[in-house]
C-alpha cells in the first residue's frame, strides 16, 4: 500500500515511526555563533579513537593549542596508516580477530617522533617547537584491556621526545578503571569496559583536564547554567568531501556547543574542543537503549561528561563535535588510521581542517 492510500490518521501515525528511527544528525541546524574568541587559547581533548585524534589536532595545529587531555589515547599517527597495526599494536580493540601485540615499545616512538619532524619540514603541521609550552594530561586506566596503559606510557614518551617538559605532562592512572571516560559519579561501574564508557569512577576527568591546562579556575557550579545548542557540521567540512551521507568525511550532520552566558555577552572566552571516542557520537545506536533513552546515544556523552559545569566561570566554550558511521568505520571512531585518507594526521587531514573551520568560525574567521 502506499502512503498515498492511507487516511490522514494513519499518515500521522507513520510519521511518527519515521521520526523515532530518523537520526537527530538529520534535522536542520543552524551555524556555530561568532563569538569573541581567542584562538591561541584553544585547546582539547578525547577519549579512545577522540584520544588519538586529540593528540593528531594538538600536533597538526601546535602554533594554537594551549594544552590537551587524552584518556586512553596513543601517540600521533600511531597506526601509521594501517588498520592492523591500529588495533594491534596501539591498541588491543581488534579482538578476538586480531590478537593483542601491545608491548612497552609497540607505537615505536623513535619511528613517530621522526614522522613528526619529517611532516613539519613539509609544511604538513606546525612545527613541533610549539609543543614544548603546552601542558597537557594523559589519562589510563589500570583495569583498560581495550588501550591499555603501556600505550599511555609511550604517549608520554612521546610528547617528553618532541621537548614537552616533564613538569608540564601530568599522567594519571586510575587503577580501578577500565576503558571508559572517568567521571565523579555518572556512569556505570568504573572498572566495567562496556557502553555507554562512561564510569563513575570518583574523578572528574573534564575538571582535571581544564584545570591542568589553564591553570587554577573557579570551581565548577552544580548544574550547567549556560545553553547547549546543536548545531550544522556539515557547512565546516571542506566543500569537496562534503556529501549527505557524511561517507566522505565520517562527519556527522550536526555537532554540540556549550556555550556559558559571559561568552554569549560578548565577553572573551577560550575554546576547548571535546571529542567522544567509539560508539559514543550522537548517532551510534548501541545493542541496548542508552541510559537516557530513544534509540540514538543523542547527547548521552555530550551532556554527562561534565565539561559544561566547568566552563560557565571560567569563560570557556566547550564544542562537541561528532563523528558518524561510514563504510570502514562501523563504530562512529575518529580517523586515527586513515579510513578518511593517508592525511588524515595531518593539516589536510578533512577531519582536523573540520575541527580548525570550527574553531576559526567561532572565533568569526
Amino acid at each position: 500500500m502506499s502512503f498515498r492510500a492511507l487516511p490522514a490518521r494513519a499518515l500521522a501515525a507513520a510519521g511518527v515511526v519515521l521520526a523515532t528511527l530518523v537520526s537527530p544528525a538529520l534535522q536542520a541546524a543552524p551555524p556555530l555563533p561568532a563569538l569573541n574568541i581567542d584562538v591561541n587559547q584553544t585547546s582539547v581533548s578525547g577519549i579512545s579513537s577522540g584520544g588519538f585524534m586529540s593528540v593528531q589536532f594538538q600536533v597538526a595545529h601546535s602554533s594554537i593549542v594551549a594544552g590537551a587531555g587524552v584518556v586512553a589515547g596513543g601517540p600521533y599517527a600511531c597506526a601509521q596508516g594501517d588498520t592492523t597495526r591500529a588495533v594491534s599494536q596501539c591498541s588491543c580493540t581488534g579482538k578476538p580477530f586480531v590478537a593483542c601485540q601491545v608491548t612497552d615499545h609497540s607505537a615505536d616512538v623513535p619511528t613517530l617522533t621522526d614522522k613528526v619532524k619529517t611532516l613539519a619540514a613539509q609544511g604538513a603541521i606546525d612545527a613541533p617547537s610549539h609543543l614544548a609550552r603546552q601542558r597537557i594530561v594523559t589519562v589510563s586506566g589500570a583495569k583498560d584491556t581495550l588501550v591499555p596503559p603501556a600505550i599511555a606510557q609511550q604517549l608520554d614518551a612521546f610528547y617528553a621526545a618532541l621537548g614537552v617538559p616533564a613538569a608540564q605532562i601530568s599522567p594519571v592512572s586510575l587503577p580501578n578503571a577500565a576503558h571508559t571516560m572517568p567521571t565523579s559519579s555518572y556512569g556505570i561501574a568504573c572498572g566495567k569496559e562496556d557502553a555507554p564508557y562512561i564510569g563513575k569512577c570518583g574523578y572528574d576527568s573534564a575538571g582535571a583536564i581544564l584545570q591542568w591546562i589553564y591553570g587554577a579556575l573557579t570551581p565548577a557550579g552544580a548544574k550547567a547554567a549556560g545553553s547547549f545548542s546543536e548545531f550544522d557540521q556539515r557547512r565546516y567540512v571542506p566543500e569537496e568531501r562534503r556529501d549527505y551521507t557524511g561517507f566522505k568525511s565520517g562527519m556527522d550532520a550536526t555537532g554540540w556547543l556549550y556555550v556559558p552566558n559571559s561568552c554569549r555577552k560578548g565577553e572573551r572566552c577560550r575554546v576547548h574542543i571535546v571529542l567522544h571516542g567509539c560508539k559514543q557520537g550522537q548517532s551510534y545506536m548501541p545493542l541496548r537503549p542508552p541510559p537516557d533513552g530513544g534509540l540514538y546515544n543523542g547527547t548521552l556523552f555530550v551532556k554527562h561528561t561534565g565539561y559544561d559545569r566547568w566552563a560557565d566561570n571560567n569563560h570557556l566554550v566547550i564544542l562537541y563535535p561528532q563523528a558518524l558511521t561510514v563504510p570502514g568505520n562501523p563504530n562512529g571512531c575518529w580517523d586515527w588510521w586513515g579510513y578518511t585518507g593517508q592525511d588524515y594526521a595531518t593539516r589536510e587531514g578533512v577531519q582536523i581542517r573540520t575541527l580548525r573551520a570550527m574553531v576559526d568560525a567561532l572565533a568569526g574567521q
